[in-house]
């Protein structure tokens, strides 16, 4: 029986509640009624059958908890709908050992409730790599290194292999945890290069920095050739704005080289990606796309250890669309996985604060604080000491401790 794609909402605002039941398709009574009652626990479920969902619904009505459904799903009217689940942490928790005395598939849900509910108590403590075991006990800061003529933000600042360097350990002496080069510009609009020319920029950088540094090295590439060339000669993280989906042969490569692997949400290539910004359901979306990536990761044989997700802020996403995954970041966490958030000098921080790229340091000061207060275990960042700072501080905020620097 197919999987019931359970995640976990975030809803702040009555106004969010709404959209999400009329989403879904309840009647007008049932978002009056539901709505308020969903700035608790929620749970979205998707294609249910609708004996499937009325029992869901009973189960939760006796536990003191509620059931969104599609109108038409109680009378068994319409083919299939999707679910929302309301009520506390420990009525859902109690509602998994009813489902597995229940028929219609529902002890396969009970299992997959179990394990979204620890997900939610729960977050990873390492992010393995190629050399290394890195601890998520607080936020990891990810210094951005483009070495490319086109870079939205560096231009052809570090072009040459002495001038990247150089800003590769300076970073380093910032505080930064992971330096990410990138040999192509994955800007919205930007051009594919050859993967001969992507390796001419970064091979030379990469090799040189390894034997200068133990901070571990991500190659920015959705080509695999690039990626294993780079790996070959230091590099330990992969960080594919594709999540496997433009190169058939990258899942191969990072399992052989057992990196670890950053998989993004994305919408097309750099060059289309912001031809299509409309979603119906933003994190839905990118859940779903997400998990897939997964799943073509880890069937390629690369553990879940190595695994980290970004929802790829700016690929694919309109300003409205950003704020949102800002907002309901938390929702990524029902994957599973670490969560890394690259929103650094973008396009939506300009859009808000009137700033050009130059002059966003206090708007990605602000998105990388609510990152780590909603989940976010890895900034991907241009100004790694200021970013390190507001990183732990929402960081102590949030879970009220102290980082030992």
């Amino acid at each position: 029986m197919n999987a019931f794609s359970a995640r976990f909402l975030v809803i702040s605002t009555l106004e969010e509640a709404k959209r999400e039941l009329i989403r879904i398709g309840a009647d007008s009574h049932g978002v009056r009624s539901m709505a308020p009652k969903m700035r608790t626990r929620c749970i979205h479920l998707s294609g249910l059958q609708c004996r499937q969902a009325n029992i869901l619904k009973q189960e939760m009505l006796s536990l003191g908890g509620d059931t969104a459904v599609a109108r038409g799903a109680v009378a068994c009217n319409i083919e299939s709908t999707d679910v929302i689940l309301i009520g506390s942490e420990k009525q859902l928790a109690a509602l998994c050992p009813r489902l597995e005395l229940q028929p219609f598939g529902l002890r396969n849900l009970a299992q997959e409730l179990k394990t979204l509910l620890e997900r939610i108590k729960s977050t990873p403590a390492v992010w393995r790599t190629a050399q290394t075991d890195l601890t998520l006990e607080r936020p990891l800061i990810m210094g951005i290194l483009n070495v490319t003529p086109d870079s939205f933000s560096d231009a052809s600042n570090y072009l040459e292999p002495g001038s990247a360097i150089e800003r590769a350990l300076e970073m380093a002496e910032e505080g930064a945890d992971i330096i990410d080069i990138g040999g192509e510009s994955t800007r919205p609009g930007a051009e594919a290069i050859p993967p001969e020319e992507e390796i001419k920029r970064v091979v030379p950088v990469i090799s040189e920095l390894a034997k200068k540094t133990n901070i571990p090295i991500s190659i920015d590439t959705w080509k695999a050739d690039v990626a294993k060339r780079a790996v070959d000669v230091g590099a330990e993280i992969i960080n594919d704005i594709s999540g496997l989906t433009f190169d058939p042969c990258m899942a191969r490569v990072a399992s052989e080289t057992k990196t670890g692997i950053v998989l993004t949400h994305t919408r097309g290539a750099p060059e289309v990606m912001q031809s299509d910004t409309k979603y119906s359901d933003i994190t839905g979306e990118i859940v779903q796309y997400l998990r897939a990536s997964a799943k073509t990761a880890q069937n390629a044989g690369i553990e879940q250890e190595r695994i980290v997700m970004d929802p790829g802020v700016g690929f694919g996403k309109n300003c409205c669309g950003n704020l949102e995954i800002m907002r309901r970041l938390r929702e990524l966490t029902s994957l599973g996985f670490p969560i890394l958030v690259g929103a650094s000098r973008k396009s939506f921080i300009g859009l808000i604060t009137g700033r050009d790229i130059h002059d966003r340091l206090f708007g990605t000061a602000a998105t990388v604080a609510l990152a780590v207060a909603n989940g976010a275990s890895i900034l991907r960042v241009h100004d790694v000491r200021a970013m390190r700072d507001a990183a732990y501080m929402a960081h102590a905020i949030a879970n009220g401790t102290n980082i030992a620097l």
